[in-house]
């Protein structure tokens, strides 16, 4: 599996833009589905693209799924219009056959604006209507042993603003990203919002990460350690890569559970899912690493919402992974 935050060479980047304020979940507007990978495997997705009656725009960091690829070929030959980007900086040279199909399907695809670290964005909208905000890639090597999540929604404002960022990325025009209800975009208000998450949790925090090298929000969780809040992380650490933060974490109380096979069960999720259970509960689920690069220089997305149901699939789901993951 790649390093998703690998440091890209020759980097080329524009003034930072200001930072949004973090979004005010609205758990009532719009429906909200989450997908347990790998528990339901990739149908629902699938299902997804096979609904489209007039479009599909999908940001992808990694596509080589060519099942995801037939589909939109299939669907541009029934009239429906298909948006293709992929990212360059890091992953050209994976992407490339899955670029070289789509152009030669007619399909309108992009090589993302280089201008960000990479395009770590995994994000599917169909119709206009309704949009898929996935941690997973589009990598079917991936899909039967790795810990993802996407989340479903029809939130009117949220897919509305997916698709402004995105007329505006499949042109590299320069755009402060809408956040919508509930969005959380890397590089507008990732760094914000996941604060605020945190720092405003008061009971619980259960933690899902790939990677986790950002000392701000290592402060943050320890933070929220000191003042009694009750912390649950499960953590791929492959080659001890993160024992430096998690010792730290061990020390203030946090409960830990890894996962370091190349070759087995992968924690791949980016979540966090604060006082569960609670009127307050807020759950984020999104493209976004605990890293540096990922907040603050990729293009990402995720949301955070609170939407009960999926709440309780993902905290269900942790909770599995928790119990099946090595001590640390």
């Amino acid at each position: 599996m790649a390093d998703e935050t690998t440091q890209h060479e020759a980097e080329s980047r524009k003034k930072p833009i200001p930072p949004h304020p973090a979004p005010t979940p609205t758990p009532n507007a719009g429906t909200y589905t989450l997908i347990s990978e790998p528990d339901q495997g990739l149908a629902p997705i699938y299902n997804l693209l096979s609904s489209a009656k007039k479009s599909i725009d999908i940001t992808m960091y990694e596509l080589s799924d060519t099942t995801v690829t037939s589909m939109l070929a299939k669907a541009v030959a029934s009239g429906v219009a298909v948006r293709v980007i992929l990212d360059q900086n890091n992953e050209r040279a994976n992407n490339t056959p899955a670029y070289d199909y789509l152009e030669a399907n007619k399909i309108a695809v992009h090589w993302a604006n280089p201008v960000y670290l990479c395009t770590h964005q995994k994000t599917i909208t169909v119709d206009q209507s309704t949009s898929a905000i996935m941690t997973l890639n589009f990598t079917p090597q991936d899909y039967a042993t790795t810990r993802d999540f996407a989340v479903i929604t029809t939130n009117a404002a949220d897919v509305a603003a997916i698709e402004t960022t995105f007329n505006a990325d499949f042109t590299n025009t320069a755009i402060v990203a809408p956040t919508g209800d509930n969005l959380v975009w890397s590089p507008t208000n990732s760094r914000p919002a996941l604060l605020a998450l945190i720092n405003g949790a008061t009971q619980t925090l259960l933690i899902a990460q790939e990677e986790f090298d950002d000392t701000g929000i290592q402060t943050a969780v320890e933070a929220a350690l000191k003042r009694g809040v009750a912390v649950t992380l499960v953590q791929e650490n492959l080659g001890g890569k993160y024992s430096p933060v998690l010792n730290v974490l061990k020390t203030a109380g946090a409960q830990i559970a890894i996962f370091s096979s190349k070759t087995g069960y992968y924690i791949h999720a980016k979540t966090f899912l604060a006082d569960y259970g609670t009127a307050q509960a807020r759950l984020f689920v999104g493209s976004e690493n605990i890293s540096t690069d990922s907040l603050d220089k990729n293009r990402e997305l995720g949301l955070i919402f609170s939407d009960p149901v999926c709440m309780a699939g993902l905290e269900a789901a942790l909770t599995a992974d928790y119990n099946q993951g090595t001590k640390y």
